[in-house]
């Protein structure tokens, strides 16, 4: 079952879909179904997310600033255009070095 909030056939500015919030990382799902999905995160400088499992595989894909991707503890520096592949069930961290947006493609096995 698809859940989105877009219509197929509609054009978007992809990093216009999201807006940083000074309290928390934001997200919004741009599509989800049993396959996986698209999600942007958008972070101000500082903010982070603690280690937690990949639910499924993902690109994780810089479209604006600058972050650092922990993976399996070795640290990847990452600005916009970069992009990374994460297999299903990997450690991860991310702490924005600037304010950053980042699209995450999800596939499940």
């Amino acid at each position: 079952m698809l859940e989105t909030k877009y219509k197929f056939g509609e054009v978007h500015t992809l990093a216009t879909q999201i807006e940083s919030d000074s309290e928390k990382v934001a997200f919004n799902n741009i599509f989800v179904n049993n396959n996986g999905g698209v999600a942007l995160l958008a972070f101000k400088a500082g903010q982070k997310l603690d280690t937690h499992m990949s639910p499924a595989e993902v690109m994780v894909n810089v479209l604006e600033g600058e972050i650092e991707f922990t993976m399996i503890d070795r640290t990847h520096a990452m600005k916009a255009g970069d992009f990374l592949l994460m297999g299903q069930g990997v450690p991860h961290s991310v702490v924005a070095k600037a304010d950053s947006k980042i699209m995450l493609v999800k596939i499940k096995a």
